[in-house]
């Protein structure tokens, strides 16, 4: 008498059913590049545009959102704006954000400014005293000391601080700080500060340009370098009521100025030649050529 013995299970000797969910397992392992949804949100690729993980306030200029994690100025976060001189375009490059906040009912708090705030031009970017504390610190050890507890403390609703002398070690700090803070931090530095390491995961560098423009360069970011420059159009608050259209586009009036200083026979070379080329190209001679053409030989 013999008896035959059945196994129910798979070629690597695992049971059919019991182990259905291993042998799938094993299938997901044997195809590279998929992951569970879980962990593929949760990753991010050196090579793509990183996400904010707090909330952002939007800057108010739609060419510089794309080009920022999160679509604006992070929250909980630190921001390094550089120029080549102090207080005199910062308010413009972060002016639309900070009119959003107030307009949220936040409050600006400044430390340290170089300059006083020029409060009526505030208004035209929707900032107003009431919603505005100026912090008068001199020295940077009071600046860097002010900062500091005021991102501790979180009750603004964006900080603007004057930070230039600032070292790698106080920004890193500072940063440490800020992730607790829910409104902007804003750092205003000198342009040679790029050199220096910053653990501010956002830096950007910005300056003046004809035609009321400002240039930002994206220094720094979660995400690929940012090569190129970014054109914003940015006119000082209540300017574009009473400027006339020649001064919206100054470089036209200043190249049109250049033309009439250079020396009269610059001019009329220049005339000649201009119009010798269009002669030239319909098919023609210039009135000299042809005065050359029909003088007598001597």
């Amino acid at each position: 008498m013999s008896a035959v013995l059945s196994w129910a299970g798979d070629d690597d000797g695992l049971p059919a059913q019991g182990f259905a969910h291993l042998s799938r397992s094993r299938t997901r392992r044997s195809q590279p590049g998929e992951l569970p949804p879980e962990v593929e949100q949760a990753l991010w690729r050196g090579t793509d545009l990183g996400t904010q993980s707090g909330p952002v306030t939007p800057s108010g200029f739609a060419e510089l959102d794309p080009e920022l994690p999160g679509g604006g100025w992070p929250c909980q976060s630190i921001s390094e704006v550089l120029s080549p001189q102090p207080s005199v375009l910062e308010w413009r490059v972060i002016g639309p954000a900070l009119g959003r906040v107030v307009g949220a009912g936040g409050r600006v708090v400044v430390v340290g400014p170089p300059k006083t705030p020029h409060v009526p031009g505030l208004h035209h970017s929707g900032i107003d005293e009431k919603h505005l504390v100026w912090i008068q610190a001199d020295t940077p050890a009071e600046r860097l000391w002010c900062t500091e507890q005021l991102v501790k403390a979180g009750a603004c609703g964006a900080l603007v601080a004057w930070l230039p002398q600032a070292r790698p070690e106080q920004i890193r700090r500072l940063q440490v700080c800020a992730q607790a803070c829910d409104g902007p931090v804003f750092l205003f530095r000198p342009a040679a500060a790029q050199h220096e390491a910053s653990a501010a995961p956002l830096r950007v560098m910005a300056r003046f340009a004809l035609d009321w423009e400002i240039h930002v360069q994206v220094l720094k970011r979660r995400g690929p370098s940012h090569d190129g420059v970014i054109r914003l159009r940015s006119v000082p608050g209540g300017l574009d009521a009473v400027l006339t259209p020649r001064l919206m586009v100054p470089s036209r009036l200043i190249a049109s100025r250049e033309v009439s200083r250079s020396p009269a026979p610059e001019r009329e070379l220049a005339s000649t030649s201009l119009q010798g080329s269009a002669v030239h190209a319909l098919g023609g001679t210039t009135p000299s050529a042809r005065a050359r053409r029909h003088a007598p030989v001597r």
